[in-house]
């Protein structure tokens, strides 16, 4: 699906830069592991950016997640510690059944907090703080999953001047949480999931990967 103009109906109009996004933030949930494989493997071991997720989990799934995916991209990931300050090149998980939030000082903070859109870890929550720490810097992914959680949040990354990609719902494996983050934030990108790691490349550095249009 090509990138929707930004008149198209539930579009808000914000200027974008091409590239200069300082870290990356995805939220995924049902049918997420392949979806983040694919997400995550165009992305270069010198990506210049942070990457944090939230996928929901069970909470007897423990690491595994961090380990499936480091074995299968570039970058290194690792489960979400307290007080981690985000560096460049790495992808923070958010851990079962703790929430996730960037501070203002740039690091990670986890809570245990009530549960928001009946998850914990909940990608609202991660996505507000990081519409409040990093402003026009961020840019927002939702991909495949079956609650609303996420709309909201990437509702306020845009109202900061940041990014949002949602993946199409046409080709998500769950579509209700990608057409829920559309219907209520719109997005400045909807693709599918083989273009989201090129356009996440270009946004933060500004080079193209495997012919992605500039």
């Amino acid at each position: 699906m090509e990138n929707l103009p930004e008149e198209a109906p539930g579009m808000m109009a914000t200027a974008k830069t091409p590239h200069g996004a300082e870290a990356v933030f995805i939220g995924v949930s049902a049918g997420g592991m392949d979806a983040l494989r694919r997400v995550l493997a165009p992305l270069p071991a010198d990506f210049p950016a942070p990457v944090v997720v939230v996928q929901h989990l069970h909470a007897s799934q423990g690491d595994f997640l961090a380990e499936y995916l480091g074995r299968l991209c570039a970058l290194r990931v690792k489960e979400a510690d307290d007080k981690d300050s985000l560096s460049p090149g790495v992808v923070y998980l958010a851990p079962p059944n703790y929430h996730l939030l960037v501070e203002s000082d740039r690091s990670l903070s986890l809570s245990t907090d009530d549960k928001v859109n009946h998850s914990r870890p909940s990608i609202d929550v991660l996505f507000e703080s990081a519409a409040a720490a990093y402003g026009p810097g961020a840019v927002a992914v939702v991909l495949t999953g079956a609650s609303r959680d996420g709309a909201e949040g990437l509702r306020l990354i845009r109202e900061q001047g940041g990014a949002a990609i949602v993946q199409d719902p046409a080709t998500a494996e769950h579509a209700f949480m990608p057409q829920a983050a559309l219907d209520c934030a719109g997005a400045d990108h909807v693709l599918g999931l083989g273009d989201i790691g090129p356009k996440l490349v270009r946004l933060v550095t500004g080079r193209t990967v495997n012919g992605e249009a500039r």
